[in-house]
């Protein structure tokens, strides 16, 4: 297999004309430079390099090799500045993995402070319906980290961002459930048609699980794949929502309850091995900037 140090070889061969000369520039001794050339020669299946008294010169074959050598040594350079500018969390591509509902209820505030401290760093968002989603892509090397809820089994580095509450929404005019303490119980919300989420949104198993508890198997109004549609939907009149209290935004029109027994998760940002120092750095401004309850107007 022809490694980089192999066409550095080359290139550097012909750039001085003489094996001496370049494995003196490329301190190393001339019979290891002519051996890595040899070698070369005999992966690409034949010679590249005619071998004159006082000089080399480009065979057809090197003469066809020699401008592929060269752009493949220029792409590794930027990939290592690249890389070196990444650790330094001056410029690079980050990343990131997350589920629906917490790429607009909690990442939007972070990814605007990262993106005023570090304007030079692009971001990859990548979205997921189901945590389990979420998890299998990470394992799998799709992002550089993922925030979400806290992977049950993780070996990776976890670092928890705090616990994420879940209100329930229904419209201002409709019947006062809380009878005015902002505190409702699931079990009174049985008998009523809900703005349910679309089977594969891991919502949809945390609405179930939650109601189950409560005594009851809710029946869905409707089904949306969109956490973000869920409350417009219940503020609308189609049916009670439980959503994360993070995705309303300030000015929301509906009712908002806080369920009775109480619905929490951990979210956490997760990777794989050690983070880099980008990484790194962005966990930070996510743990900071963290906001998982209610909006203040909703309090």
């Amino acid at each position: 297999m022809t490694s980089l140090r192999q066409l550095e070889y080359l290139v550097t061969v012909i750039d001085t004309g003489s094996f001496t000369r370049a494995a003196e520039l490329l301190h190393v001794t001339q019979p290891a430079l002519s051996h890595q050339v040899r070698a070369l020669e005999k992966g690409v299946g034949g010679p590249l390099l005619e071998r004159l008294p006082r000089s080399v010169r480009l065979t057809p074959m090197g003469r066809a090799m020699l401008p592929h050598a060269r752009a493949t040594l220029a792409d590794a350079e930027r990939a290592r500045c690249a890389a070196r500018q990444a650790s330094g969390l001056e410029a690079g591509e980050l990343q990131i993995a997350t589920v629906y509902s917490v790429g607009i209820g909690v990442l939007p505030t972070a990814l605007r402070v990262w993106r005023r401290e570090r304007p030079d760093v692009d971001v990859r968002l990548v979205e997921f319906r189901h945590a389990d989603e979420l998890r299998d892509a990470m394992a799998a090397g799709e992002a550089d980290v993922a925030v979400g809820p806290v992977p049950p089994g993780w070996e990776g580095p976890i670092r928890e961002l705090g616990t994420e509450e879940f209100v329930v929404v229904l419209p201002i005019d409709g019947p006062r459930e809380d009878d005015g303490t902002g505190v409702v119980d699931l079990a009174s919300l049985s008998g009523c048609a809900w703005v349910h989420y679309a089977p594969g949104n891991g919502l949809a198993d945390l609405v179930d699980q939650a109601c189950a508890a409560a005594g009851f198997q809710p029946r869905a109004a409707v089904r949306t794949e969109q956490t973000a549609a869920a409350p417009v939907l219940a503020a609308a009149g189609l049916g009670p929502a439980l959503v994360p209290a993070n995705v309303l935004p300030q000015g929301f029109h509906g009712r908002v309850l806080r369920p009775e027994p109480a619905i929490r998760r951990t979210l956490a940002a997760y990777c794989r091995s050690t983070p880099d120092p980008l990484t790194s750095a962005f966990i930070d401004v996510v743990a900071g900037e963290c906001t998982l309850g209610l909006p203040d107007g909703h309090r």
